[in-house]
């Protein structure tokens, strides 16, 4: 899965990994992007833009189903499943203009904070175990990859050097 500019707008398409057989599944004014498949390879979640700003759908991989997970005044970035593709970690643009990372369940209840603090954390990614979830703080002069348990336990910082980490993900297991 993969977003695409079409000329307007990102849209979310697939590809065989050989190349081949892409496949449009969004088709809208909007722009669609951050595309990430559960762990069933039936589902993609994805950060839309409803008008107002951005919020996270999930939709069937080949195509229909588009349902909202998220539905908030603040923008919602980054959707990564969980291993048991029962809940879906993203990046929350929250009051005070700050980004933290909250999970959700996959029908939009549940919503937990992950992250909370003055900083900016982004782009959450699932362990394989799911036990814990990387992501980018920006805390000091460059973002830096931190993890921390799911339910906002254990933070623990894993680079810090003078450079820009990002887009922290595990491999599998």
């Amino acid at each position: 899965a993969f977003s695409e500019d079409d000329g307007n707008d990102l849209e979310i398409y697939t590809i065989n990994a050989g190349g081949g057989g892409k496949k449009q599944l969004t088709d809208n004014s909007t722009g669609d992007d951050e595309p990430s498949y559960s762990p069933s390879g039936k589902k993609i979640a994805y950060s839309g833009y409803d008008g107002q700003d951005n919020e996270i759908y999930t939709i069937n991989a080949g195509g229909g189903g588009k349902k909202p997970v998220t539905d908030n005044s603040s923008d919602d970035n980054w959707p990564d499943y969980a291993p048991s593709g029962k809940r879906i970690a993203y990046t929350n643009f929250v009051s005070g203009g700050n980004q933290e990372i909250y999970t959700i369940q996959t029908n939009g209840g549940g919503r937990q904070p992950v992250t909370d603090n003055s900083s900016d954390d982004d782009e959450p990614s699932y362990s394989p175990s799911g036990k814990r979830i990387a992501y980018v703080n920006f805390a000091g002069p460059d973002g830096e990859i931190w993890t921390i348990q799911p339910n906002g336990g254990g933070r623990q910082q894993v680079t810090d050097n003078a450079n820009n980490d990002n887009e922290p993900y595990w491999g599998s297991q």
